[in-house]
C-alpha cells in the first residue's frame, strides 16, 4: 500500500469510538492510548501506562466479566506482536462482545520508530484467523473503518479483529490521568462497582 494512502490514526479512533453505546475502550501502550484520549476522555476508557503486550488480555478479561457490554481494544502493531498468544486465548474463549483493533504503522513507535515485522512478512489478520477469530479483516479505507465501527456497538457476534493500516505521523500526546488507581476506580464506578 502506498504511504500516501495510509489512514490518519486519530480519525480512525475517533470514528471507532463515536456513539460508542457504553462500550469499554482499552488503550494499548503509548500512541493508541493518546489516540483514545484525543477522541474524548470517558469514564469507560481504560488506559494502559507501561503495560506493553497486555491490552488484549485486559480487554478479554473485561469482555468476559461484562458480557452485555461491547469491549474495544485499540492497540498498536508492536504491542500486538508482543502479545500474539493473547489472540489464541481470545479464539478459544470466543467472547461475542470483544473487538480488537490494531493501528498498524509498521513501526515500533514507542522505541524510536524501528521497522516492525508487519512491514515484512507478518500478517496479523492471518494470525488472528488461525487463532480462531473468524471475523478478522484488514482495513485500508475510511469506508471500511465506518462499516467496522457499526459492528463494534454490538455485544454479540464476535470476537472481531481488524488490522488498520495507518500513517506514521508523530502526533501530539494527549494525556489522560496517569494514576492507575484512579483509572481502575473510575471504570469500576461507571460499571456500578465500588472503588477498590
Amino acid at each position: 500500500m502506498s504511504k500516501a494512502n495510509l489512514l490518519d490514526r486519530r480519525a480512525v479512533v475517533s470514528h471507532l469510538l463515536k456513539d460508542r453505546n457504553g462500550a469499554i475502550a482499552v488503550g494499548g501502550l503509548g500512541a493508541s492510548t493518546y489516540d483514545i484520549a484525543a477522541a474524548g476522555d470517558n469514564d469507560r476508557n481504560f488506559y494502559l501506562w507501561g503495560g506493553m503486550g497486555g491490552a488484549v488480555m485486559i480487554g478479554l478479561g473485561l469482555a468476559l466479566a461484562q458480557p452485555k457490554l461491547p469491549v474495544i481494544v485499540i492497540t498498536g502493531d508492536g504491542e500486538m506482536l508482543m502479545g500474539l498468544g493473547s489472540l489464541a486465548t481470545v479464539g478459544v474463549q470466543r467472547p461475542g462482545n470483544l473487538s480488537v483493533v490494531v493501528l498498524d504503522n509498521e513501526a515500533y513507535g514507542e522505541t524510536g520508530g524501528q521497522v516492525s515485522h508487519t512491514a515484512a512478512s507478518v500478517d496479523l489478520v492471518g494470525v488472528a484467523k488461525a487463532c480462531g477469530i473468524a471475523d478478522s479483516r484488514a482495513i485500508t479505507t475510511m469506508a471500511e473503518v465506518e462499516a467496522f465501527a457499526v459492528s463494534l456497538k454490538e455485544a454479540s457476534r464476535g470476537p472481531r479483529f481488524a488490522n488498520v493500516k495507518i500513517d506514521g505521523a508523530n502526533l501530539e500526546r494527549v494525556l489522560s490521568n496517569r494514576d492507575g488507581t484512579f483509572i481502575v476506580n473510575r471504570l469500576r464506578g461507571s460499571l456500578g462497582y465500588q472503588p477498590i
